[in-house]
């Protein structure tokens, strides 16, 4: 494991020294406790061929934890003086070895894609995300880079707990079944406020994901998370009412949900992510919707 990872005091000096403060509008909170980046690093599972993707790297923490132990690190950083100052400090404290294993990328996560993300393509999403992009940032990248292949995000505890949600809780929800196109999730973790600079009035947590193939291939994957959105729009609609705008009018949606083995007078929140699947392959012709 890396010997220079950053602690409260070179967190500091080193945002000092670059002139950086945390912002709000960038979602951006700096953790400073080694342990909390040992134990993200450890979660991640990673292996020796493993190519990590980070996002938002910020002063490096999380970065110099994954050197280690990653064939490569790809850093994408939205603030310029961010993803300038990064290489430095990699070699800084980890030695050129380290360093020549990263590349940092000064990009939005949210409009990055494979073409920008090669030699070699990563295999792994490894992130301390900001709170305000973090569900479209993982939906964005599962769906951009096919080469990802598990994951480990450290996320606001409340949105954690959507994405890993099944049916039937009071919190599974669209960023619930969209996660569940993609992959099997699983929490990780709760993480306290004190490990990041500056301190957040929220818990974190660590979601685990593992990429699997979709439950349907016969349907576009835009065309179920339309009924998904539509679906959970209006929650307290039966499916029937809600899907009703979506197909065409509420007799249309009735057929739609029988031809696909669902009750009309279900709601979204006790359907699975293959039930909108089928839900989808079903819709009358015409029907559309976008992702």
């Amino acid at each position: 494991m890396a010997t220079g990872l950053l602690g409260p005091v070179e967190i500091r000096e080193l945002a000092g020294r670059l002139g950086v403060a945390p912002t709000k509008r960038l979602g951006q909170n700096f953790v400073h406790d080694p342990n909390t980046v040992r134990r993200i690093v450890a979660a991640a599972g990673l292996a020796p061929d493993d190519v990590a993707l980070e996002v938002g790297p910020g002063l490096g923490s999380l970065t110099l934890g994954l050197l280690p132990v990653a064939a490569h690190v790809h850093a994408v950083e939205l603030d310029p003086a961010l993803a300038a100052a990064l290489p430095a400090t990699v070699a800084d404290r980890a030695g050129a070895g380290p360093a020549g294993r990263l590349t940092v990328h000064h990009a939005d996560a949210l409009r990055i894609g494979a073409a920008e993300l090669t030699e070699p393509p990563p295999t792994a999403l490894v992130a301390n995300l900001p709170y305000n992009v973090a569900v479209p940032v993982v939906l964005h990248l599962l769906a951009a880079l096919p080469t990802l292949r598990r994951g480990l995000v450290m996320v606001q505890k409340e949105v954690a707990d959507r994405l890993v949600a099944g049916p039937g809780s009071k919190v599974y929800g669209v960023p619930s079944v969209k996660l569940a196109w993609y992959a099997a999730a699983r929490g990780a973790g709760k993480v306290p406020p004190n490990v990041f600079w500056p301190v957040p009035n929220v818990d974190s947590g660590l979601v685990a994901f593992t990429r699997r193939e979709p439950p349907r291939t016969d349907v576009p994957r835009e065309r179920v998370f339309a009924v998904v959105d539509a679906a959970f729009a209006q929650r307290r609609k039966t499916l029937r009412a809600a899907l009703a705008g979506w197909a065409g009018g509420p007799d249309r949606a009735a057929a739609a949900l029988v031809a696909a083995g669902v009750d009309p007078g279900a709601r979204g929140e006790a359907l699975t992510v293959a039930q909108f699947a089928a839900i989808a392959a079903s819709a009358p012709t015409g029907t559309t919707g976008a992702e």
